[in-house]
C-alpha cells in the first residue's frame, strides 16, 4: 500500500535535501521565480478591477491566465522532460516578457475585454514552469526516500510562503500611486529568476531525454494520474472562488486593501500546519489520502460564509488554511507513485494544469456569484463543489498505484 508519506520524515531529513550542494543556486532562483505567483495574479484581478470597476470582467480576465498556465505547463512540462529546462524555460521567459508588456499596455488603454482576455491568456501560456522543472530536479538530486519526500514537503510549504507574501504585496501596491506596480514587479521578479534558475549548473546537467514516440496523453496516460488530476481541480476550485470572494468581502466592508491581507492569512496556518503534517502524516493510504483532505478542505471553506466582520473571516481563513500544504505534499508524494518513468515535469505539468483549470472556474463563477449573492454564497458553492469532487476521488481511490509497465516489443503476444 502506498502511503502519502512515504515513510515519515524528520526535521534532519529537511536538512538533508536542503543542504544538497547542487541544489542551492537553483533552489534560490526558484524561490526568486515563483515569489510573484500569486502576487502576479491578484495584482491583475485588483488592476482590471480598479481600471473597470468590474469584479466580473476581472474574473474572467484572472481566469484567462490560469486556462494559458494549465495548457502551457502541460506542454512546458513535456518539453523539460525532453530536451532538459534550459532551453525551453529561457525561450518562455522572453515570450512571457513580451506578452506581459502588450497586456499592461492594453488595460492602460481601456482596450475591449476580449483583448485583455487573449493577452491574459497568453501570459499564462508563456508563464516559464520553475516550479514543475524545480520539483523534478529534486528526484534527480536525491534518491527515493525520506529525504525526498521532505524536499517535496518544503517545496508546498515554500508555495505558500509565496502566497502569505504575494497577495499581501498585491493588496499594498494596489495602493500605489499607479495600480499596475504589483504586476510590473512581479513580472521582473519571475523573469529574472527563471533565467538564473535555468542557467544553473545542475540544470544545465539536466541531460536531454532519448527519442522516440510519446503518447499523446503522455503522464496522463495513467489511470492514477488521471484520480491525481481530479482531486488537484478540486483543490484549485476552492482556491479560485476564496481568492474572489474575499477581497470582494474586504471590499464591501469598505476596505479594498485588506483582501490581500486576508488571503495571505491562511497560508500563516498552512505553513505552520504543513510542517507539522509532513512529520505525522493521516490518513497515510494515498488513496484515502487525497480525498479525505479535499473533504475537510471544503467543509473548511463553509465556515467562511458564517463570519459576519472582516476579523471573524480572518480567524476562519486560519483553520481553512491549515489544509492546503498537506494537499500540495500528498499531490507531490503522489507523482512519485503514479506517473510513469521519466515523465516527471509532465506530470507536475498536469498537476499543475488541474489547479489552475479549479481555480479559474472557481474565480470566474466566484465573481458571478459575488455580484449576485455576496460573498457567502461563493463560499458555499466552493464547499459543494469541493465535496463533490471528493467523492469522485474516492470512487477512483484504487487507481492511486504504480502504472503497470509498458510491454516490451519481444514480449510474447
Amino acid at each position: 500500500m502506498s502511503h502519502c508519506d512515504s515513510g515519515r520524515t524528520t526535521l534532519g531529513d529537511y536538512r538533508i535535501a536542503l543542504a544538497t550542494r547542487e541544489a542551492r543556486r537553483p533552489l534560490i532562483a526558484s524561490l526568486l521565480a515563483r515569489l510573484p505567483i500569486a502576487m502576479i495574479g491578484i495584482s491583475g484581478l485588483l488592476y482590471v478591477q480598479h481600471r473597470t470597476g468590474s469584479y466580473t470582467v476581472a474574473g474572467f480576465v484572472s481566469a484567462a491566465t490560469l486556462v494559458g498556465v494549465a495548457m502551457g505547463s502541460v506542454v512546458q512540462g513535456r518539453l523539460i522532460d525532453r530536451f532538459g529546462p534550459t532551453r525551453p524555460l529561457l525561450i518562455a521567459v522572453g515570450l512571457f516578457a513580451t506578452t506581459m508588456a502588450a497586456l499592461i499596455t492594453a488595460i492602460e488603454a481601456d482596450a475591449p475585454v476580449p483583448a485583455l482576455v487573449a493577452l491574459a491568456f497568453g501570459i499564462g501560456v508563456f508563464e516559464p514552469m520553475c516550479g514543475s522543472a524545480s520539483r523534478a530536479l529534486w528526484g534527480r538530486l536525491l534518491p527515493p526516500g525520506p529525504a525526498l519526500t521532505a524536499a517535496y514537503s518544503y517545496e508546498a510549504i515554500s508555495m505558500e510562503v509565496f502566497f502569505i507574501l504575494g497577495p499581501g504585496l498585491a493588496g499594498a501596491l494596489i495602493a500605489a500611486p499607479w495600480p499596475g506596480t504589483g504586476m510590473v514587479l512581479g513580472a521582473l521578479c519571475m523573469v529574472t529568476g527563471a533565467v538564473v534558475f535555468a542557467l544553473s549548473p545542475a540544470v544545465r546537467a539536466w541531460p536531454p531525454s532519448p527519442g522516440g514516440r510519446v503518447p499523446l496523453l503522455g503522464a496522463f496516460a495513467s489511470p492514477g494520474m488521471r484520480t491525481l488530476a481530479l482531486a488537484a481541480l478540486g483543490f484549485g476550485t476552492v482556491i479560485g472562488f476564496v481568492e474572489v470572494a474575499v477581497p470582494a468581502a474586504a471590499t464591501l466592508a469598505g476596505n479594498t486593501a485588506l483582501g490581500g491581507v486576508l488571503l495571505s492569512v491562511w497560508s500563516v496556518s498552512s505553513v505552520a500546519f504543513g510542517i507539522a503534517y509532513s512529520l505525522r502524516p493521516w490518513p497515510r493510504p494515498l488513496g484515502l489520502c487525497l480525498p479525505v483532505l479535499l473533504a475537510l478542505f471544503g467543509a473548511s471553506a463553509a465556515l467562511l460564509a458564517w463570519p459576519s466582520t472582516l476579523w471573524g473571516l480572518a480567524v476562519a481563513m486560519l483553520a481553512a488554511g491549515a489544509l492546503i500544504t498537506p494537499q500540495s505534499t500528498a499531490h507531490s508524494v503522489t507523482i512519485e507513485v503514479v506517473a510513469p518513468k521519466g515523465t516527471a515535469a509532465e506530470a507536475f505539468g498536469w498537476v499543475l494544469t488541474a489547479i489552475t483549470l479549479g481555480i479559474a472556474f472557481g474565480q470566474s463563477v466566484s465573481g458571478y456569484l459575488v455580484e449576485r449573492g455576496g460573498p457567502p454564497v461563493a463560499f458555499l458553492a466552493a464547499a459543494a463543489c469541493a465535496l463533490g469532487v471528493a467523492c469522485l476521488v474516492w470512487l477512483r481511490r484504487a487507481t492511486v498505484r504504480a502504472p503497470a509497465p509498458a510491454p516490451s516489443a519481444h514480449a510474447p503476444v
